[in-house]
């Protein structure tokens, strides 16, 4: 059969006439990753990957899905996931596989290494790769090698300018990480220690990636009054390590400057006109999450969270810091301000404290108003009673903006959120549970704002091609067989800001690298996914 020899080919391997597939997906529409309109075909998978497309009714499998009435799509490549931890203790990855994702994209301002001896069960990011490999996990992964690592790694928390030297340092993790297999360098400017880093010394790091093939993702300095200044830089380092960039989840979250996305689409169309591959994703909420002590003066996280506590206990300290919050510093991106002096676009998420988890899902004007007094001074205490930690969802950006920033052709989607099991006391982001279903409920299904095929591109090839992922992101003949199979009538995100434990609809087959993860909307316990290295790993951990 002329078919028979095209698959043995590609998967390198015989195949018998009786047994031409593993697993047979057929009937569905497929949308296949490129960005046009579904069409009809099946889709034969073989040793854990795409082995024939097309008209396969006469082809026998092991097992065969009918996927009559759903779009059959390349697994959601999920840019921007923070599960370097919680995928090592919930390694099925629930909140995630459930809504299509088939590979998450780790490491921010922080990775999963390089650490010193003794704070994790590995000291560099090669050895958690191989931690990972060796336990399983149902999801692929790959990471960045993040700034804020590299720097605390080399200097401690002290805040407090990086030596020539000390650059020299961070830029040979830098490497070490990239032959280790990490995608590139990310960063995360916005807080101290991380904040201190130089423009010229984020373009020597940057360097240091692309001469490995990596690229630059960037959560940038300021997203609030300094947003365009933070754009230009992410786009300057690009020009000058001759990087690709990827801005981090791109808004605007201040609503005194809603509205004007379009400027920010203008710089880097323009940066892009001049042939520097600049990018960006989006998650498509109009809240993020941080935590209630970024509200905390820069100044007053010298010397890491045990320093910031004593100043937090100090009157001259705090009189300083009260003035700081409500009327703000040049150049320092400030939450409260941000959101409008307004304490009730606070939802708090995370408190570890008995007494305060009542509060878990309130917003902190509610907290305020219970407790009484001046809300700086409950802000204040209440951090001092969480050891200088609550987990918090800011309602900061606009709808109009980011649905701008979502259509543009060089913008894919990214989570921010983790990979877990439903949790007792825990009140995660909405986006934890439902980005992916929400992108092709709300946004392609409901208000139209994308078209099926353009919005499976931004969750599958273009994180695959941002990355420089060769063999994922499309479903076509040899490709990793990575798959996720939903109803484009009912797909839809159920997770809410008040009760965002819930998982999607519509999302009916989940397969990662051949094998079923989850089958009728339901987790099988498959853990099949691979390590993805970058395209600078030596083969070395």
């Amino acid at each position: 059969m002329k078919r028979l020899t095209l698959l043995v080919l590609l998967v390198c391997v015989p195949l018998t006439a009786q047994q031409e597939f593993d697993l047979l997906i057929r009937g569905g529409l497929v949308a296949d990753g490129r960005g046009g309109g579904p069409y009809a075909a099946d889709i034969g998978i073989y040793q854990g990957r795409i082995a024939g497309i097309g008209e396969l009714s006469s082809a026998s499998a092991d097992k065969v899905i009918d996927a009559s009435g759903l779009v059959v799509a390349p697994g959601f490549i999920d840019m921007h996931n923070h599960s370097d931890d919680s995928l090592v203790e919930e390694p099925k990855c629930e909140s995630m596989v459930r809504q299509g994702v088939t590979t998450m994209v780790l490491g921010e301002g922080g990775s999963a290494g390089p650490a010193h001896q003794g704070e994790r069960r590995w000291t560099t990011l090669g050895g958690y790769f191989q931690a990972v490999e060796e336990q399983g996990v149902a999801a692929n992964i790959c990471s960045y090698v993040g700034q804020t690592q590299i720097w605390t790694y080399v200097k401690g928390e002290k805040l407090e300018a990086a030596t020539p030297g000390e650059v020299d340092r961070m830029k040979q993790q830098v490497a070490q990480a990239m032959e280790q297999g990490a995608m590139g360098l990310s960063s995360s400017l916005l807080m101290p220690p991380s904040s201190l880093v130089t423009t010229d010394q984020l373009v020597e790091l940057a360097e240091a990636a692309a001469a490995r093939g990596g690229i630059y993702s960037t959560h940038i300095r300021d997203e609030g009054e300094g947003v365009f200044d933070s754009i230009a830089e992410a786009i300057e380092i690009g020009k000058r390590a001759g990087i690709r960039v990827d801005i981090i989840h791109m808004k605007i979250a201040d609503e005194k400057l809603w509205g004007r996305m379009p400027e920010i689409i203008d710089m880097i169309d323009a940066a892009r006109s001049d042939g520097h591959d600049i990018r960006a994703h989006v998650y498509p909420y109009t809240a993020g999450q941080n935590n209630l002590r970024s509200i905390i003066p820069p100044w007053a996280h010298d010397g890491g969270n045990e320093a910031m506590l004593e100043r937090l206990k100090a009157p001259d300290a705090r009189q300083r810091i009260r003035k700081d919050i409500l009327e703000g510093i040049s150049g320092w991106y400030n939450h409260y301000l941000a959101v409008g002096s307004d304490w009730s676009r606070m939802l708090l998420v995370g408190f570890s404290q008995p007494k305060n988890q009542p509060y878990v899902g309130k917003r902190m004007s509610e907290l305020i108003a219970d407790r009484g007094g001046d809300p700086v001074d409950v802000l204040l205490d209440v951090l001092l009673e969480e050891k200088g930690s609550v987990r918090t969802v800011f309602f900061h950006h606009s709808e109009q903006d980011m649905q701008f920033a979502l259509k543009q052709p060089y913008v894919s989607v990214g989570s921010d959120g983790a990979a877990i099991s439903p949790t007792e006391g825990l009140h995660p982001h909405p986006r934890w549970f439902g980005t992916f279903p929400r992108v092709l409920g709300r946004y392609v299904r409901e208000l139209k704002t994308l078209e099926l095929g353009e919005a499976i591109a931004k969750i599958t090839s273009m994180n695959a091609d941002k990355i420089s992922i060769p063999d994922r992101g499309r479903l076509e003949s040899g490709y990793w067989a990575d798959v996720a199979i939903f109803d484009p009538e009912t797909v839809m995100d159920r997770a809410t800001f008040e009760a965002p434990q819930q998982y999607p609809v519509g999302v009916e087959y989940v397969i990662v690298n051949g094998e079923i993860v989850i089958e009728g909307g339901e987790h099988t316990g498959a853990l099949p996914g691979k390590v993805i290295r970058g395209p600078g790993w030596k083969g070395v951990h």
